[in-house]
């Protein structure tokens, strides 16, 4: 058994997480603000759940709080920490760029000092495939340049790798970031895309689909970004002997730190996830076609080939096995 923090623990990927490990009997603390980037009722539902689990606390709280994030630490004396918390959402950050700094940045930054200050084993925390930016090379690669990122959140994103990196070098601490591609499934996230559109569809309301539903995304089930996390969190990063410094590799370092890609490694057209969406709902959708939005990319691709390596696994989930199981949920949830 293992004391293990999950911030972001009331969200889609923390809620998923924390049960997980609990059902492999680690104690898990969940640490959250509950804040209203969307319904809260959801939030509050999924943190029953776990609050109904024997070894599951709960403290609430923000990231960018420093006072309360070292008292959460130096109560918890962790043995792990999983970093799920964060201002999520690339249109958002267009509206409210502050709220990112404030979690994404001073946020990780007391994370980062809680670790070194107890000893934490391994820092895992979640990072986005928005870093790849402007890349056009496909799939992405850890091995690939991500220094132009066209959101601020996949800025702060990138960020935290490069935060994570001098911490892992100066102090010694294992940090592993992990490059979340689209993930979807049961208790998801209302903001998103697939989440909306069934939304609307039920109610017979048109949806938006911009740049004419021709992006293409990596869409990764929940359980496969699970596994893919507990997977590594028991992975702890070493320093990559072959590390070059005259050439070096962005996917590993000298110190204990790596960064991989959860990603299905399988693109899909959002045209064709509607179709998939329209066939597990009975319904047809009532589509608005529009231009692609700023900070949108056109393609999402992940290489999982290090991840395999690393940790035996791989996400394989069809779309039409996952869209199936979150109409399932949804249905059951919203009556």
């Amino acid at each position: 058994m293992s004391k293990i923090l999950v911030t972001g623990a009331a969200g889609f990927i923390g809620f998923h997480l924390a049960l997980r490990l609990l059902r492999l009997g680690h104690q898990v603390t969940g640490f959250d603000n509950l804040n209203d980037y969307y319904d809260i009722s959801l939030k509050e539902d999924r943190l029953n759940i776990l609050k109904g689990q024997n070894d599951f606390a709960f403290v609430r709280g923000g990231l960018e709080d420093k006072t309360c994030v070292e008292s959460l630490f130096q109560s918890g004396q962790f043995d792990y920490v999983v970093n799920l918390g964060a201002q999520a959402g690339v249109r958002y950050s267009l509206q409210n760029p502050h709220a990112y700094i404030d979690s994404n940045i001073c946020g990780f930054m007391n994370i980062l000092e809680g670790c070194r200050r107890t000893n934490v084993k391994h820092l895992v925390y979640a990072s986005s495939s928005s870093v790849y930016g402007a890349n056009v090379t496909i799939p992405f690669s850890e091995h690939h340049s991500v220094d132009h990122p066209v959101s601020l959140y996949a800025a702060t994103k990138k960020s935290n790798e490069l935060m994570a990196h001098t911490y892992a070098h100066l102090f010694g601490i294992p940090t592993t970031g992990l490059r979340f591609f689209t993930v979807y499934g049961p208790w998801g996230r209302p903001d998103m895309a697939y989440f909306s559109f069934t939304k609307a569809i039920l109610e017979g309301r048109q949806i938006d689909v911009f740049n004419h539903g021709r992006m293409q995304r990596d869409f990764t089930y929940i359980d496969d970004i699970v596994e893919g996390v507990v997977r590594v969190m028991e992975n702890l990063p070493r320093p990559d002997p072959a590390w070059n410094a005259e050439m070096p590799d962005p996917a590993t370092s000298s110190a204990p730190y790596r960064v991989y890609n959860i990603g299905n490694n399988q693109p899909v057209e959002l045209i064709r996830f509607i179709e998939v969406l329209e066939e597990c709902l009975g319904e047809k959708a009532k589509i608005n076609f529009l231009p692609i939005q700023p900070g949108e990319v056109l393609v999402t691709c992940a290489d999982v080939a290090d991840l395999t390596k690393a940790v035996g696994f791989r996400p394989s989930t069809n779309i039409e096995g996952g869209i199936a199981s979150f109409v399932g949920w949804y249905r059951e949830y919203y009556g």
